[in-house]
C-alpha cells in the first residue's frame, strides 16, 4: 500500500482530475491513498509513523533517482509488506531534521523547484510509471 501526507491546500480542481487519471491505472500494491494536512502538521503525522513504514520525503536537496531506481526501491519496500509513505511538504517544503532522521529516503525529482501542488501530479505518475517498471510492461520505454 502507498500513502501520500501533502501538506498545504486540497488539490485545485485540475491537478485533482490529473492525479485521478493516473490513480485508476494503478493497482495492488501500488495503489494509493491521500491524506492533506494542514502544513504545521506535517511533523506529528509523520513521527508518528509506525516504525515499519519506508518513509519517502520529497525535498529538492534529497538524492535524484531514475524512474527503474525509485520502482526498485519501491517494489523492495513493497514486497517486504511495508506501507510507503511519501510526504510533499507544504509551500515552502522543508523538512525538520527529526522528519530528515525519520526518513528511509529524501528524493528530489530533480534540481529545479517545483509548486507543491505540481508535485503531486509528478509523483501519481512516477508511482504509475514504477508500477509499470515493475511489471515489465512498455509505458517506461527508456
Amino acid at each position: 500500500m502507498i500513502r501520500i501526507i501533502a501538506g498545504g491546500k486540497k488539490n485545485k480542481d485540475w491537478l485533482q482530475e490529473a492525479c485521478v487519471e493516473y490513480e485508476k491505472r494503478l493497482r495492488k500494491p501500488f495503489d494509493l491513498t491521500w491524506q492533506f494536512v494542514e502544513e504545521s502538521e506535517l511533523d506529528s503525522k509523520v513521527l508518528a509513523l509506525d516504525k515499519d513504514n519506508y518513509v519517502i520525503l520529497l525535498d529538492e536537496r534529497g538524492k535524484i533517482l531514475s524512474s527503474p531506481e525509485l520502482s526498485e526501491k519501491m517494489s523492495i519496500a513493497l514486497e517486504s509488506a511495508k506501507t510507503i509513505v511519501f510526504v510533499i511538504g507544504g509551500a515552502f517544503g522543508h523538512f525538520s531534521p527529526e522528519m530528515q532522521a525519520r526518513a528511509d529516503l529524501v528524493w528530489s525529482f530533480s534540481k529545479l523547484v517545483f509548486p507543491h501542488q505540481i508535485c503531486r501530479l509528478i509523483l501519481a505518475e512516477q508511482i504509475y510509471r514504477a508500477q509499470e517498471i515493475y511489471l515489465g510492461h512498455p509505458y517506461h520505454h527508456a
